[in-house]
């Protein structure tokens, strides 16, 4: 093991602790949506509306996130982060209107996340990694991630059972508090990066990265990814509840997600140090729409819920190391969380369609089905786009290898 890999080694453990914490918490959000609707009178758009509205405002912040994390320091951005989510969990835990729930789960949690999540930490991860261990090194952060996942939902189901769901949104706003002293972990290499790098401007990276077509072809294709897993994440529970399986089965397919995905993402980390990138994004985008395909068109049944988690598990965030490894190679890391940022942006674009659409039609049709539908078309779509991107530097870094 080299030095810059032993360096590494602290940003990557307090990377995996915070996303497992973080998005621990983020997506057991689906569970909080029958009590309260339930309570208030709400129909589904509400809460479904405030999930909605904070993937939006995680994505439109995230860049300016990143470029500040770039700047100032990742460990500075995820205290704030860290200390808004607390804060927007705990106002989410007192709101009796959809004002107040779009405000606290919505704005704040969104500014918190943009701080406490993938473009941020899969950017420190990024910078600190050496460069042939890199898409691995991102693979176990994400992976850290899902884990949280299969954690928290089973965790926030009992706490709601148990506090009910003011009470259980309470005590996750406390594991969230958490986040604060887990950024002391945050150390970063002592070594800069290439020196070819170094002089890049901010507005020389935005114009390098706006005028090269793979980025935008990973940012469209990242929104196919956001609105799938957001619109799953929030509606699947309600869904099977519809479809009169128990409760217990939608926390038990959201946990298999999550479970799953601690594979799905290392599996993607190292094939993606391996293999082409881009194709590697085709494939797993092409073998979801094939996922969801069989579990909308076919018998609907405990086990086969069960065996659509274990499936779309794999493929879940399988997509975030790869495509934030595609970036990084494309562009270099001096500006990754900013350019990893904007991607992401696309990534929450998508997802602040699949979770408000998702409810807008349920409450008009009274269905999921078209939505459904939309995510199978939606599947191949995302193929095409990424299926022109290749994965080759930019002349800016070509230049120092050829030279050398």
């Amino acid at each position: 093991m080299n030095s810059l890999w032993r360096q590494c080694a602290w940003m990557l453990l307090g990377s995996s602790l915070i996303l497992a914490v973080s998005l621990g918490v983020r997506h057991a959000f689906g569970l909080f949506l029958p009590p309260m609707s339930a309570e208030f009178g709400w129909g589904r758009e509400v809460f479904a509306f405030a999930i909605a509205l904070q993937n939006l405002i995680w994505g439109l912040i995230q860049p300016f996130t990143g470029a500040f994390a770039d700047r100032f320091g990742v460990r500075r951005t995820v205290v704030i982060g860290g200390v808004l989510y607390a804060v927007g969990l705990l106002l989410m835990a007192l709101a009796e209107t959809p004002l107040g729930l779009s405000l606290s789960a919505g704005v704040l949690i969104g500014l918190g996340l943009s701080g406490t999540s993938f473009s941020v930490l899969l950017g420190a991860v990024g910078q600190a990694a050496p460069a042939e261990k890199r898409s691995m090194a991102m693979g176990v952060a994400a992976a850290a991630g899902s884990f949280g996942q299969f954690v928290m939902l089973p965790g926030s189901l009992g706490l709601i059972g148990w506090l009910g769901w003011s009470g259980a949104l309470l005590a996750l706003a406390m594991l969230i508090a958490l986040i604060v002293p887990l950024a002391a972990l945050l150390r970063a290499p002592t070594q800069p990066p290439a020196v070819a790098e170094q002089h890049q401007t901010l507005g020389e990276a935005l114009r390098e990265a706006t005028g090269h077509s793979g980025f935008w072809l990973l940012a469209l294709g990242f929104f196919v990814c956001g609105f799938q897993v957001v619109f799953i994440g929030v509606h699947l529970p309600a869904y099977l509840v519809d479809q009169h399986l128990p409760a217990q089965v939608g926390t038990t397919v959201l946990a298999l997600v999550g479970l799953f995905n601690v594979f799905g993402t290392y599996t993607a980390g190292w094939l993606g140090s391996c293999y082409a990138k881009p194709r590697l994004l085709v494939a797993l985008y092409l073998i979801r729409g094939v996922v969801i395909a069989l579990f909308f068109f076919a018998p609907l049944s405990e086990w086969s819920a069960y065996a659509f988690g274990m499936a779309m598990g794999f493929l879940w965030l399988s997509t975030v190391p790869l495509t934030n490894g595609t970036v990084a190679t494309l562009f270099g890391v001096r500006n990754l969380s900013m350019l990893g940022g904007i991607v992401f942006l696309f990534h929450q674009l998508g997802s602040f369609l699949g979770g408000w659409l998702g409810g807008w039609l349920y409450d008009r049709t009274g269905s999921y089905d078209l939505v459904w539908q939309i995510c199978i078309g939606l599947s191949v779509m995302a193929a095409l786009l990424n299926w022109p991107v290749r994965e080759q530097p930019v002349a800016r870094l070509r230049a120092p290898l050829e030279s050398a």
